[in-house]
């Protein structure tokens, strides 16, 4: 992985894994503190930084993936392109560009900013709670995904009118429909009326 300012303050020379941190916000976004990733997801959770991407193929189809089994929050269920949480310190793009290489094995041609919506979703499943200022973002990929697997399960490109259907047939994060939604203006922008979006 890249060393950067963000993610050398985030590693350990000696190799041991240190916890991660995570940004801590107010309601407009503004940040007032941290917290370790698993305490702030705990119930009721912390309001914290997050990011969304939706990355699209040349014919409008969206990437999904699905997270691996292995993950602790929401494992097995699809997803938008790539989710996470920037350092404390990293900016939200650089944080999304950088997640989605080292979990997609792949870099955006475009990737433009596209708003930001705040949530509280509760997972059932495993009692952790997303209390997220999400930042989302919308762009383009050539490149076929080469994923990380303990990181992602699977990948799709899905079509607008077909991810209804796969939305029905399989189980989804619970902030997904959340995040799209809030996107798709900047969505429909990219992709052009006759994607669907």
């Amino acid at each position: 992985m890249p060393t950067t300012p963000a993610t050398a303050a985030n590693s350990s020379s000696n190799g041991t894994a240190e916890a991660i941190m995570l940004e801590l916000v107010d309601e407009n976004g503004t940040t007032i503190g941290t917290a370790e990733k698993l305490a702030a997801h705990q119930a009721p959770g912390q309001l914290h930084r997050a990011f969304s991407v939706f990355l699209f193929d040349e014919q409008g189809r969206l990437l999904l993936q699905r997270r691996a089994l292995g993950k602790y929050h929401s494992p097995g269920v699809w997803s938008n392109t790539c989710c996470g949480h920037p350092y404390p310190g990293e900016a939200p793009f650089t944080a999304a560009a950088r997640r989605t290489h080292e979990e997609l094995g792949i870099s955006p041609s475009l990737l433009a900013e596209a708003g930001t919506v705040r949530y509280n979703h509760p997972d059932p499943a495993s009692g952790l709670v997303e209390q997220e200022f999400n930042h989302l973002f919308v762009g383009m990929v050539q490149a076929s995904p080469d994923p990380d697997l303990e990181e992602v399960g699977e990948t799709a490109f899905v079509a607008a009118d077909e991810l209804a259907k796969r939305h029905a047939e399989a189980p989804f994060s619970a902030w997904f429909m959340t995040v799209l939604d809030a996107a798709r203006p900047a969505i429909r922008e990219l992709t052009g009326p006759s994607a669907g979006w």
